[in-house]
C-alpha cells in the first residue's frame, strides 16, 4: 500500500504561502504558510499534519492490542503535541484517555507503551516519543 500528498508553494518563505493535498482529498488544496508554523496564522503546518498521523495511528494500534486481550472498547481519545525548536522536531508527546471495560491501570499501560513503541508513525519519527494514559 502506498499513500500519498502534495506540497506546492508559491513565493518567498516568509510572504509566500503553500496548499497540501492528500491522495483521498481528505486535505484539498489546504492552506500552509509561514505565519500558520511560525505565528498564528489559519491553516496548517507539517508538525500539525505529524501530530495527526500520530494520534491516529497510536490510537488504532492501541485498539488492536486492547482488542487481542479480550477487552470491551468504549472509547479512546489521543492528543499528539508535536514539539518544534530550532528547526526541528524534538519529541512527540501521546496523551491518551480511555474507557476500557474490565481491563487493570497496569495492563492498560502495558499496552500504551506497547503501542507507543509499535505504531508504524512512531517507529518512522526519528525522535523521542513519550506518553500519558488515563482510564476514565
Amino acid at each position: 500500500m502506498k499513500r500519498n500528498a502534495t506540497a506546492v508553494w508559491n513565493g518567498e518563505l516568509k510572504t509566500g504561502s503553500g496548499k497540501i493535498s492528500t491522495q483521498s482529498t481528505v486535505l484539498d488544496n489546504t492552506q500552509y504558510s509561514f505565519k500558520t508554523r511560525f505565528e498564528d496564522g489559519v491553516g496548517t503546518n507539517p508538525e500539525e499534519l505529524i501530530a495527526a498521523a500520530h494520534a491516529g495511528c497510536f490510537t488504532m494500534q492501541l485498539t488492536a492490542y486492547i482488542g487481542e486481550e479480550s477487552n470491551e472498547i468504549e472509547s479512546i481519545q489521543t492528543k499528539c503535541d508535536v514539539n518544534f525548536e530550532d528547526g526541528a522536531v524534538i519529541g512527540s508527546h501521546l496523551t491518551v484517555e480511555a474507557k476500557i471495560k474490565d481491563i487493570s491501570e497496569d495492563k492498560f499501560q502495558e499496552l500504551v507503551t506497547k503501542a507507543e513503541k509499535n505504531c508504524p508513525i512512531s517507529k518512522l519519527l526519528n525522535t523521542k516519543i513519550t506518553s500519558s494514559a488515563t482510564l476514565v
